[in-house]
């Protein structure tokens, strides 16, 4: 079945896209979730103004992109609590979602815990790196130390 993408779907392609998918795929998956339309003549239009909006979004996102990446290397290091054993042992592991929130107490932008990408799993105090992907043309490197209360 031929459909157009009207979102960017990983591993099959980004908005506006003419793919030929499986039906149960396309049928089951796809068009319920509104991912795709059906390709018809008349969606060829719509091809058309879902790839000029994209083109402005790309360019308007990677200023916006590179104004958070500022934004968030001003903030410097960004400071976490978790809960440690008396051998200072962390009780489970620090998330991206911990580290939104904790950008976000710290007076940095509003995050998607998505763009976030832990280099390995945070299970130790002390400091670590981690990487935002804010566009894919623009990542931050943010730094987390990691504290520990009892």
């Amino acid at each position: 079945m031929k459909i157009i993408l009207t979102a960017d779907v990983t591993g099959l392609g980004e908005s506006g896209d003419i793919v030929e998918v499986k039906d149960g795929y396309a049928r089951n998956y796809l068009l319920p979730r509104g991912l795709a339309i059906v390709a018809t003549k008349g969606a060829q239009k719509q091809i058309e103004t879902i790839r000029r909006v994209q083109e402005n979004r790309r360019v308007r996102n990677l200023e916006h992109a590179r104004e958070l990446k500022q934004q968030l290397q001003d903030l410097g290091a960004i400071t976490l609590t978790a809960k440690v054993s008396s051998q200072g042992k962390l009780f489970g592991s620090i998330t991206s979602g911990d580290v939104v929130t904790a950008v976000r107490k710290a007076g940095g932008p509003n995050l998607d815990k998505r763009t976030v990408a832990l280099r390995g799993h945070i299970k130790s105090l002390g400091k670590h790196v981690v990487d935002v992907q804010l566009h894919p043309d623009v990542t931050a490197a943010v730094n987390v130390t990691v504290a520990g209360e009892q």
